[in-house]
């Protein structure tokens, strides 16, 4: 059995779906950071907060069942 950090690797390189999702996790993840950076929030800028973090977590989602697949 592939460790798993073979298999994000493999999957990376071979499966579209779970590389196209994992690159816009990543991207998310830096929208985050550059919020966090701020020194306050406006009231929308707090709403788009939870947004991606919704979007980030249904990423996670769709590629955990793709790696399961794969286990």
């Amino acid at each position: 059995m592939e460790k798993e950090e073979e298999l994000i690797e493999r999957l990376m390189k071979e499966d579209e779906e779970f590389k196209k999702a994992k690159q816009t996790h990543a991207r998310l993840e830096e929208q985050l950071e550059e919020f966090n950076k701020k020194p306050f929030l406006t009231p929308n800028e707090e709403i788009e907060i939870k947004i991606i973090k919704k979007r980030k977590l249904a990423l996670k989602d769709q590629m955990e069942r793709i790696l399961r697949k794969y286990r």
